[in-house]
């Protein structure tokens, strides 16, 4: 058992979920981010210390807009003690060509410490919690995706994954694959959330160009929806479809499937 782990991002969609799954296994847990117990800043190296002090293993969630800060707090975490490094990072980050991204992996590796990285798929929470709301909300997921097939997977299961890393050795040196246990096209998940929901929610394929123009018009940073684009093209294509048994040979239990995603989120209250 580990002495206090860290859980940045702890207040997020999986940190919060490392966060109680560890403290049911009974570990000491110390979450931390901007606004949680622990006030963590990637950018404000005065916030590391506090962070850092007396855990040996953390569970990193790195920031989507800049990940400078990365391989400066990797070091000063080994530096101050942490032997253990649970790295979120993102399924098939080479093709995107995001080199960024994969020197924030080359870090964890590079560490000296044991270290397991996790490449999830897309979020199911992505619907009732982050991008896709807004579209599950309007009734229409405006996406150019086509046919094209995500596993998309639950951020649960992520953390439970999470969760086995930090407290089992047998993990160490891993890089896991993490998807649900099929892969359905945006078109399939909104006919599983318009069944779970009883809402009127449709998929429509829009063109990058129209996609483009429709993020532009609401506000979002142009460098963050080419990112996107360029993301779905690959689901388009056929790219992301493959599923990974990795979720089952950590956890001994199949991932959690979309459909019965759509049902809890509406049980507890998804604003849909």
């Amino acid at each position: 058992m580990t002495t206090t782990t860290l859980v940045l991002g702890g207040t997020g969609k999986t940190g919060r979920h490392v966060v109680s799954g560890l403290r049911a296994a009974g570990h000491r847990v110390r979450p931390a981010s901007r606004s949680g117990e622990v006030r963590f800043d990637w950018t404000d190296e005065s916030t590391w210390d506090a962070a850092v002090t007396g855990a040996d293993a953390a569970y990193l969630v790195f920031p989507d807009d800049d990940v400078t800060g990365a391989r400066p707090f990797i070091r000063f975490a080994v530096e101050h003690g942490v032997r253990r490094l649970v790295a979120l990072s993102g399924r098939g980050i080479e093709e995107y060509g995001l080199p960024e991204l994969m020197d924030v992996e080359h870090a964890v590796r590079e560490s000296g410490v044991d270290w397991t990285i996790l490449r999830p798929s897309w979020f199911n929470q992505n619907f009732d919690l982050g991008q896709f709301r807004d579209y599950v909300l309007a009734g229409d997921l405006r996406v150019p995706t086509g046919d094209g097939r995500e596993p998309f997977i639950d951020a649960t299961d992520i953390a439970a994954v999470a969760v086995a890393a930090l407290t089992d050795p047998r993990h160490t040196g891993q890089t896991y694959e993490l998807t649900g246990p099929r892969s359905l096209s945006f078109g399939d998940a909104a006919a599983e959330i318009a069944s779970a929901s009883g809402r009127k929610v449709t998929f429509t394929d829009v063109t990058d160009d129209e996609f483009l123009k429709e993020q532009e018009a609401a506000g979002v940073p142009e460098s963050w929806a080419k990112l996107l684009a360029m993301v779905f093209g690959r689901i388009r294509r056929g790219e992301h479809e493959p599923v990974s048994p990795d979720v089952a040979a950590v956890l001994g239990r199949d991932p959690i499937d979309f459909a019965g995603y759509a049902t809890a989120a509406w049980g507890r209250g998804a604003a849909w």
